[in-house]
Order: C-alpha cells, then sequence, then structure tokens
C-alpha cells in the first residue's frame, strides 16, 4: 500500500467501494470525525449578532431613556459603565430603523502617555490605533462585512475631532467618545455641530483625562448645561460598571 493511501485512511477513515454504487465520480465524506462544528458544546452558542440591548442597572436605564428622548446627551461615568457601547448600540439602531441617515462617530487623538511615534498611511490608517474601541463597539453590532459596506457608502464616518470644524452634522447621529481628552474649546465647537434631526451623545469620565490638570473641559461642559433645558446629563457611577467586579472596588480606592 502506497504512503498516499494511508495517508488517505488515516485522514478519511478505512475504503469502503459500497459507498461508490449510486455514483463512481462521488466519493462521500466520512460521517464520524473527532470534531463537529454541530457538537453538543456548541448548542447554546448564539450565531446572530443582537438587535438591542438591555440596561443592565439602573443609571444605564436613565441613560438610554434620555438618547430616546433628548437630541443632546452627556455621559458622565469610570470606565467599564456602557457608556460608549450604548451609544453606538443606538447609533446603529437608529441607522437601521432609517431615523438618522449616517452614523458619525468622533474622539480626540490624545496618546494616554505612550507616544506610538509617526504612522504611515492615510488618515484612517494614522487614526486606527485611537479610533480602534469604536471600531470594535461597531463590530459587535454588525459584521465587520457589514461595517465596511456602511463606511465605503458614508452611512457611517470614523472622524477625528480635528476634521469636526466647519461641518453642520443634519440627519445624523453623533458621537463623540473619550470626551474628557477635549478641552472646553474642542467641546464648544463639537456640540455646536448639532444640525437638524440629529441626535448627538458625548461620553468621558472627568476623572481620567490624559491632558495636563485643569485641561480637560468636560466637567465645566456638563455643569453648564446640566441647567440647559433639553440636554440630559446623566452622571453614571460605580454600582453602573459592569465589566468584572474588580473594576469596581479598584475605581473605589484608586
Amino acid at each position: 500500500m502506497t504512503k498516499r493511501a494511508l495517508k488517505r485512511i488515516v485522514r478519511e477513515g478505512e475504503f469502503n467501494p459500497a459507498q461508490f454504487d449510486d455514483d463512481s465520480k462521488i466519493r462521500r465524506l466520512p460521517i464520524e470525525r473527532s470534531w463537529s462544528p454541530l457538537n453538543s458544546a456548541e448548542e447554546g452558542r448564539e450565531q446572530g449578532y443582537l438587535k438591542t440591548i438591555k440596561a443592565k442597572s439602573d443609571g444605564q436605564t436613565a441613560l438610554m431613556q434620555a438618547i430616546d428622548e433628548r437630541n443632546l446627551v452627556m455621559a458622565l461615568g469610570p470606565a467599564g459603565t456602557g457608556k460608549t457601547y450604548i451609544a453606538i448600540a443606538k447609533a446603529v439602531e437608529a441607522l437601521e430603523a432609517g431615523k438618522v441617515g449616517r452614523i458619525v462617530l468622533s474622539r480626540p487623538a490624545v496618546e494616554a502617555g505612550e507616544s506610538i511615534g509617526f504612522l504611515p498611511g492615510e488618515m484612517e490608517d494614522k487614526m486606527a490605533p485611537y479610533l480602534r474601541p469604536l471600531y470594535d463597539a461597531l463590530s459587535d453590532r454588525l459584521s465587520m462585512k457589514r461595517v465596511r459596506a456602511l463606511m465605503a457608502e458614508g452611512a457611517i464616518e470614523i472622524a477625528p475631532i480635528g476634521f469636526m470644524r466647519g461641518r453642520t452634522l443634519n440627519n445624523a447621529f453623533v458621537v463623540i467618545d473619550e470626551a474628557q481628552n477635549c478641552t472646553y474649546v474642542q467641546l464648544k465647537m463639537l456640540l455646536t455641530r448639532l444640525g437638524w434631526h440629529s441626535t448627538m451623545v458625548i461620553t468621558g469620565d472627568p476623572n481620567q483625562s490624559d491632558l495636563l490638570p485643569g485641561v480637560s473641559g468636560l466637567g465645566d461642559v456638563a455643569d453648564r448645561l446640566e441647567t440647559v433645558g433639553g440636554i440630559s446629563v446623566v452622571r453614571l457611577k460605580d454600582v453602573d460598571i459592569v465589566r468584572h467586579p474588580l473594576v469596581a472596588s479598584m475605581l473605589g480606592v484608586l
């Protein structure tokens, strides 16, 4: 017996001429294998993408309700409270329902203490490390194939804050992420981009700014807008953290 025949027997099982009685040109693959994608361990796996999300805390409930009711929402809170995820999930939900014509996601290009140096490529390539959290949230709500198609059509736009000046965002769902790394002037510029039939959600944690002390304008802007009608400022707390329980414990002492 040749080496090739031995390898085929190991791979496909013992040769059985009876399986070729119907059509000699068709080879039936062996049924019994060591692994199958349909085994019992995979039966409970969710194959589809969730179309709706459910709040896991009172703070998240308040945030989701505010996004549904107001055109401008500021979500402030510690890491792990779901600020960015809820905002992007609501943006995808509005786009899929036809309530808005596009999604605009923006984030400041501020290095968190570690310089990544010069990055080659186009503007999207240079901004990719900063915008990766937004891509992750989008890919969790939509398949990456769908995300790429929507970005090619212009229905999803991811842009750095520096390219937002002078624009009017009509019929759009705008998410400004990591706003604690924006100055007061930058936030004032971003807030005035809001156009007709649009919703803007600004997320951030005033206690985790990568800017020099006193430079971040998120806390000041939130305090000033909290008394303005038609604007919701939702302040999430440690009890709203949905990551590992140790995250809330650590933030309580750090």
